[in-house]
């Protein structure tokens, strides 16, 4: 059985045998090819993994670098049915050894600690330094700590917003909690990583209770008055758990004011709750690396919508989480639809040929309100010059009062996109 000591081993020895692996920085790549482009990507989760494979797809001249810390990626997609013991963490785990085998990928396992500008290069935290004409930066979220929740507090109160190790350690909370307990999560503000995740998270959380531990109830306090698919959500909470799922706006009640994870007491305007397992999932922002490499202007990466290029460096492109791509959400599909786009616009560039105007981009988000009831919400985006309009008559929302069987039929396609998406990353 994987449990998060052991998944924390395995951590260790995958980190331990990328030191000694041949990842190290040859001549070869500490210099730039003579006769052909190198673009590096930083970052192998939905949007750096797509980028490295459809690049040498769209130019397989270009001298693809993906750089990723960790041996296999954990999604964050389908890790809420990890929580609630539908799948084992290997279901949600992934490597690069077909990006590498088949697309011939250089993929290097270390850490990157900047982008630099001035001189063309990424540096790694081991001083080692690889140039390049063009990167791709794809750092995800970092957390705002603040109220009380501070850098070690996930350990007590997991966020399992960063899908691995606190995904397991969430799991073992809940399966640990008493009947009749009492599961709180707290909700980030906008803008965070997929905008429903939280919501399917308590609905599966629902599913694991009402099976397991019938007499126990959930209480929600939301950053925030709504929330993605909320119609949705709550028609499927009610018909199906009833008065279990307790949720809180940030007006009626929700506002946290502090917290204390260790012992998960959390004080708001009207009370102090106190909870058995607390799941604290903090308000985001841009990951660590895009702040380091001066990519970023608040809490986000502005972009270019057309191509991605930074605002702010030249030559660098930033995708997925990071960016600032309104009217697009923060997702796994949003990432990967981005990544698409920027690397056929970076062909072209390279090439000297002109970019495709105006590119358009796709979202698709499926959400299992149990294992066999889903919703979902599509949509198209078209890029204009600061921002990403949806079109027209494009994509669509899951109907309310739908039967069983189309509840069914989407909790199937959820599954059925999740096996596609992987495939079309990793395969």
């Amino acid at each position: 059985m994987m449990n998060r000591r052991n998944f924390n081993k395995l951590l260790a020895s995958s980190f331990a045998l990328s030191l000694t692996a041949c990842n190290s920085i040859t001549s070869m790549t500490s210099t730039l090819p003579k006769n052909k482009k190198r673009v590096v990507i930083v970052g192998g989760g939905f949007g750096g993994a797509t980028a490295a494979k459809y690049l040498k797809k769209f130019s397989p001249e270009t001298e693809v670098i993906l750089i990723e810390q960790n041996q296999n990626y954990y999604t964050c997609p389908f890790g809420n049915t990890v929580i609630a013991g539908l799948n084992d963490i290997e279901y949600i785990k992934h490597d690069y050894k077909t990006l590498e085998s088949k697309y011939k990928v250089q993929v290097i396992h270390k850490k990157v600690a900047k982008v630099e500008a001035k001189t063309h290069t990424v540096i790694l935290e081991s001083g080692e330094v690889i140039p390049y004409h063009k990167a791709i930066v794809s750092p995800g979220i970092d957390f705002k700590y603040e109220k009380g929740y501070v850098e070690d507090s996930e350990n007590y109160s997991p966020h399992a917003y960063k899908a691995g190790a606190q995904t397991i350690l969430l799991k073992e909370q809940l399966e640990a909690m008493k009947d009749g307990g009492t599961y709180v999560m707290v909700a980030p503000k906008n803008p965070f990583r997929c905008p429903p995740g939280p919501y399917e998270r308590i609905s599966l959380v629902a599913h694991y209770l009402k099976t397991n531990k019938p007499n126990s109830k959930i209480v929600i306090l939301d950053q925030k008055n709504k929330f993605s698919k909320q119609g949705l959500f709550q028609e499927g909470w009610e018909k199906l758990y009833g008065d279990m799922i307790d949720w809180r706006s940030s007006e009626f009640g929700g506002a946290v004011i502090s917290v204390d994870p260790i012992k998960k007491e959390i004080i708001t305007e009207d009370e102090v709750v106190k909870a058995d397992v607390l799941n604290y999932i903090p308000n985001q922002k841009a990951g660590k690396l895009a702040f380091d490499s001066g990519l970023t202007k608040g809490d986000w990466c502005p972009v270019y919508k057309k191509t991605f290029e930074s605002k702010l460096v030249k030559d660098v492109h930033v995708i997925g989480d990071a960016a600032i791509a309104t009217k697009m959400p923060k997702s796994g599909f949003s990432a990967n639809s981005q990544a698409k786009i920027a690397v056929l616009q970076i062909a072209r560039i390279l090439k000297k040929q002109a970019i495709i105007n105006p590119p358009k981009l796709a979202n698709t988000c499926y959400s299992l309100v149990a294992p066999n009831y889903g919703i979902s919400v599509a949509a198209v985006y078209e890029a204009k010059e600061d921002i990403f309009d949806t079109v027209p008559g494009a994509g669509g929302l899951s109907p309310m009062g739908a039967s069983p069987s189309f509840r069914a039929t989407e909790a199937e396609y959820a599954v059925g996109w999740y096996k596609n998406q992987m495939a079309d990353i990793f395969s």
